[in-house]
């Protein structure tokens, strides 16, 4: 029983290995090279590969994109949405979606260059595919980890990812949900989660408040030293002007006491002086008079 489980590991790997290259192929290239490589495979796989379906120009243009590692954002951007949505954070939710779209259509217009390259025209229904398949991967890990195999056969359509439907459009093994992907949380995981989101938030804001006033603080401070810095320069020029007065109030001072002694020296000269020309007057009417 084990042997025979090994041997049907064995088998799937062997396929897989054999579908990744096949739909790595322009879709018109696939038929010929799938029977040829049927062809050349042990009995008990020739079949599984002949049942190989051809994929439509759409899957195809996905495969590229897997192939190439384009689709990791999408895939991580899922798990994002799936916590915003257990946790009903509608701001978060609404950013992860603006997100999601602009992805999307990036990620579509590379497809349809990605198959431009290979001389493959894909039209603009099948640009829609792709972008429905893409959402399809963003929204649900189980489609995620079909579309990240790169054997689509067929796109997928947003909530239309049962098993059944998934094993459709693989070539190949289907492959279970990412490592990453875990089932919903229960109901107190969901409080729990809500419970360490609001901490975080208030920690976060309570982090902006201190900071902010820490950076208030900062500027009053700063404005507060340059003040005070004014203030102790005016006191020196208010103490300089003090002194200056002094000095210039000491030499009113003794210029008045000058001029008081020159106002004394000058009216003791101007009697003299008055009375000098009194004699000499007097003296020249005697030389005057008639003898």
């Amino acid at each position: 029983m084990a042997q025979a489980e090994d041997d049907a590991t064995g088998d799937d790997a062997a396929l897989d290995e054999i579908a990744a290259e096949l739909y790595a192929l322009p879709p018109e290239g696939f038929t010929a090279a799938r029977n040829g490589r049927a062809s050349s495979a042990p009995r008990a796989l020739a079949a599984r590969v002949k049942a190989l379906r051809k994929p439509s120009v759409a899957a195809w243009a996905v495969d590229l994109l897997a192939r190439q590692g384009q689709l990791a954002e999408a895939v991580e951007l899922s798990a994002a949405l799936r916590e915003a949505q257990d946790d009903l954070d509608a701001a978060e939710l609404a950013a992860l979606g603006r997100q999601r779209r602009a992805l999307v259509g990036a990620l579509a217009a590379e497809a349809v260059r990605l198959a431009d390259e290979q001389g493959v025209s894909v039209s603009s229904a099948a640009r829609e595919e792709v972008e429905k398949t893409i959402n399809a991967a963003v929204v649900d890990a189980a489609a995620a980890a079909a579309v990240l195999t790169g054997r689509l056969v067929r796109t997928l359509e947003p909530g239309g990812t049962d098993e059944a439907t998934l094993a459709e459009a693989v070539g190949g093994s289907l492959p279970g949900a990412p490592a990453g992907a875990a089932p919903r949380p229960s109901r107190d995981d969901l409080a729990e989660r809500r419970a360490r989101k609001a901490a975080e938030k208030a920690a976060r804001e309570a982090e902006r408040a201190a900071t902010e006033a820490e950076r208030e603080l900062a500027r009053i401070e700063a404005r507060r030293g340059k003040i005070r810095e004014r203030r102790d320069h005016l006191r020196e020029r208010i103490d300089d002007l003090r002194a200056e007065l002094e000095r210039f109030e000491a030499d009113e001072a003794q210029v008045q006491d000058d001029l008081t002694a020159a106002d004394a020296e000058h009216e003791t000269a101007r009697t003299a002086a008055a009375a000098a020309r009194k004699a000499s007057d007097a003296a020249q009417k005697a030389i005057d008079a008639p003898r």
